[in-house]
This record gives C-alpha cells, sequence and structure tokens, in this order.
C-alpha cells in the first residue's frame, strides 16, 4: 500500500487489504454516526384556530425545536379567509414570539397558494442559555463572597 506517493522516493508499507478496509469502514460508520440529521417536521394550523388548540400545537413545536429538528409552520386558508391573510400572519407571529426561546425564525412568513407559510429552526445559542437558567433555579440563594476589611477580619 503506498502511504506518501508525493515523498521522494514514495513511502510504501506492506499490510493486510481487509484489515484496511474494514479500518476505513469503521471509520466512515462513526462519522456518519456523529453527523446529525435535522428532519422537518410540519404544524398546521387554521386562522379560526381557538386558544386551547394554539397553545397545545404551540408547545409541540416548542418540543420539536428542543429535539433539533427544523420546523414548517402552515397556516390553512379555506374560501373567504383568503380574504384576510393578516389574521395566518398575526398567528405565525406569536408562535414565533412564544417558542423564541428554543428557535429562531429562518425563513419569513410567505403566502404559498392557500397556505402561509413559515421555517423556524433551532437556536442553538437561546437553547444553552435556556438550560444554564434552568440549572440555576430562581429565588436560590448565591453563594456567599468573603472578603477581608481593612482591619484584618474577615466579613461574609
Amino acid at each position: 500500500m503506498e502511504v506518501a506517493p508525493q515523498a521522494v522516493p514514495p513511502v510504501c508499507r506492506i499490510m493486510d487489504y481487509g484489515k484496511f478496509k474494514f479500518d476505513t469502514a469503521q471509520r466512515a460508520k462513526e462519522s456518519r454516526r456523529k453527523a446529525s440529521n435535522v428532519s422537518i417536521k410540519e404544524m398546521k394550523y387554521r386562522p379560526k384556530i381557538g386558544p386551547g388548540d394554539f397553545d397545545t400545537k404551540t408547545r409541540q413545536v416548542a418540543r420539536f425545536l428542543g429535539d433539533g429538528h427544523k420546523v414548517k409552520v402552515t397556516i390553512m386558508f379555506r374560501g373567504r379567509e383568503m380574504s384576510h391573510p393578516e389574521l395566518g400572519k398575526k398567528i405565525l407571529d406569536r408562535v414565533a414570539e412564544q417558542v423564541g426561546e428554543v428557535g429562531k425564525v429562518e425563513l419569513l412568513p410567505k403566502l404559498d397558494g392557500r397556505n402561509m407559510v413559515m421555517v423556524l429552526a433551532p437556536d442553538r445559542r437561546a437553547q444553552q442559555a435556556a438550560a444554564k437558567d434552568k440549572a440555576t433555579p430562581e429565588g436560590a440563594p448565591e453563594p456567599a463572597v468573603e472578603t477581608a476589611s481593612s482591619d484584618g477580619t474577615e466579613e461574609a
């Protein structure tokens, strides 16, 4: 097996070809395992959605983003609802606002035929900040810092 073909003279090595193939396959498998595969989940809303359904669907969107998936949020319009796209835009803005701590808007709301579509992507920095905030519970006392006063006694 040729190890360094550019060297003068070229460097070669005698080795077991079967073992070489096995090692390269293992390295390729390991690199595929470490690669993250991001899938796109979709959540569909309607312009006349009730508050309970809206909260449930939005929690599900936040869960998808927390798992590292992208989320395509779709507002489906029917009939006369098409004459009020601002209602769909308002709903999409509320969704983006509520999941702002775990995701960010990747594709702004866009009218696509009878549907209005927005794509949200997981925001790593926001997720890390939220995880850090959860690690230190609110209301927990800050650790006391001891300082030495000018007369040599310690204060807490």
